[in-house]
């Protein structure tokens, strides 16, 4: 009754845009996520006492005290707050000479 037609690709005309979407899924979006994963993990592994840091709740502070999940973060002077090391957002620095010296000297040897 009605004529028939060549194969027009079956399969394989539906599986190419789909691997094809599956691998730009994974460049575009994953691996740059991981990458930034790896670089909070790394940054809560460094922390130590004197560093200041900022909390997902924008509160800054020095740490003073620091465990396996919780960081110690004194706020002002005698006033310190007990905070999930989770939710440290960014960590400066600032508070100790170690650090301070450690950017003069690469500023000053050009790296």
């Amino acid at each position: 009754m009605f004529p028939q037609q060549g194969d027009q690709g079956g399969w394989s005309a539906f599986l190419f845009p789909l691997v094809a979407i599956f691998v730009l899924y994974y460049f575009l979006l994953h691996m740059p996520q991981k990458k930034r994963q790896q670089e909070r993990q790394k940054m809560l592994e460094a922390m130590k006492k004197g560093d200041e840091v900022v909390t997902t709740g924008g509160i800054l502070g020095t740490i003073t005290g620091i465990t396996d999940k919780i960081v110690t973060v004194e706020i002002a002077p005698k006033v310190r707050i007990r905070v999930a090391k989770a939710h440290v957002t960014e960590v400066t620095n600032k508070g100790s000479e170690t650090g301070a010296t450690d950017k003069k000297t690469k500023t000053e040897n050009g790296s």
